[in-house]
């Protein structure tokens, strides 16, 4: 029987999600059987998904169709209502893998309206909401990890959520996001709530990196022999987050928390599909194995692992080699903090427009 290097990756500590989600993977059978011959461990969607599978399929017209009968109900409120559902659907069948890792993985993420990303108290408010409205353990709240999204992620922590902290692209930020993790596990033990029922992760955003960097080598024609330096940002940046989440959580303050029964936060890998078909499309997984982290593929680099990828440990291999590659960028006036806070922002800006794009869909179909 061929090996299955998707089987493979919890055994050295990482976890498979699936970036996608629609009516057809849930009906059809097909998360049944990735959990089942895939050790599918979690799933995070997100507007993009969504506008795909509603565009692209009539799974969900007749779902629409119940809701538009009600002419009040705002293409938001319509969009909620199948989007909880095809939640709601996934977190049951992963139910299994929650109960069998004790509540570590067998997580659906969903994310609250973008249009948030600088609002704290509606993150909030609408993070309370969706998770009502689900009403399933095994779900996280996906919140954007802006300076308003900070303190949300603190605040829903400390209310017992389960957060997912999306659009990282800086270590300095990440930083920032565990900090808010523990002073809301912190907060939650003042109020003499258990924190060992609390999951949460970071993701941490890989390929955009590689995009923009090789970018900014490209254009500047005062340097040459850089070919060395392509495609090695985003692997580089993504380890130098590791090694912070190793330093971060041996620490006295994480250790104090973890015999209350803290969880690590770990580092999710997100946009993990190779954008420059140069290199390998298995990239951004085989070289970011590691414990206490997960990769979130999308389709085809799932197919594009399991049919050649590589599983074996290699978040901390060639350390040395990601300084030197920082300090390089330095000499040559490339600043990587820069570049990570301006994707961010641009991908605070790609998120809403996602989200609005998908409203305007199901306001079209409503017409």
């Amino acid at each position: 029987m061929t090996s299955n290097p998707l089987t493979e990756l919890s055994k050295l500590g990482q976890s498979f999600w699936f970036d996608n989600i629609s009516r057809e993977l849930i009906k059809s059978g097909q998360l049944q059987r990735m959990i089942e011959e895939d050790d599918l461990r979690g799933i995070t969607s997100n507007p993009s998904i969504f506008y795909k599978s509603i565009k692209d399929s009539s799974h969900y017209d007749e779902r629409m169709q119940e809701q538009f009968s009600n002419p009040a109900k705002t293409p938001k409120e319509v969009f909620y209502a199948l989007e909880i559902t095809d939640i709601t659907e996934a977190a049951d069948l992963l139910k299994g893998v929650y109960e069998k890792t004790d509540g570590r993985d067998g997580f659906v993420s969903i994310e609250v309206d973008p249009n948030f990303a600088y609002d704290t108290e509606a993150t909030v408010r609408e993070a309370r909401e969706l998770y009502k409205a689900i009403g399933r353990p095994n779900v996280m709240i996906k919140v954007p990890a802006t300076p308003e999204g900070l303190p949300a992620i603190r605040q829903l922590t400390a209310e017992g959520y389960n957060v997912n902290a999306t659009l990282l692209f800086s270590v300095k930020r990440y930083e920032e996001v565990v900090d808010a993790y523990l002073e809301g596990l912190s907060e939650r033990l003042l109020g003499r709530d258990s924190i060992a029922s609390v999951t949460s992760v970071a993701s941490f955003f890989i390929s955009r990196l590689d995009t923009v960097v090789d970018t900014v080598l490209q254009d500047r024609t005062d340097i040459t022999e850089v070919d060395h330096l392509y495609g090695k940002a985003a692997v580089v940046n993504a380890k130098l987050a590791y090694q912070m989440m190793v330093s971060l959580f041996s620490s006295d303050r994480f250790l104090k928390l973890k015999e209350r029964g803290g969880k690590i936060q770990r580092l999710l890998w997100a946009s993990t599909s190779t954008k420059n078909p140069a290199y390998s499309d298995c990239l951004y997984v085989d070289k970011l194995i590691g414990p206490h982290t997960i990769n979130t593929m999308p389709t085809d680099t799932v197919k594009a692992f399991k049919s050649h990828g590589i599983a074996k440990r290699t978040i901390d291999q060639d350390l040395e080699d990601t300084q030197i590659y920082i300090d390089t960028l330095d000499n040559l006036n490339i600043d990587i903090d820069t570049i990570t806070l301006k994707l961010e922002q641009d991908g605070v800006k790609l998120f809403i427009e996602s989200f609005n794009n998908l409203l305007n869909l199901i306001d079209s179909k409503k017409r």
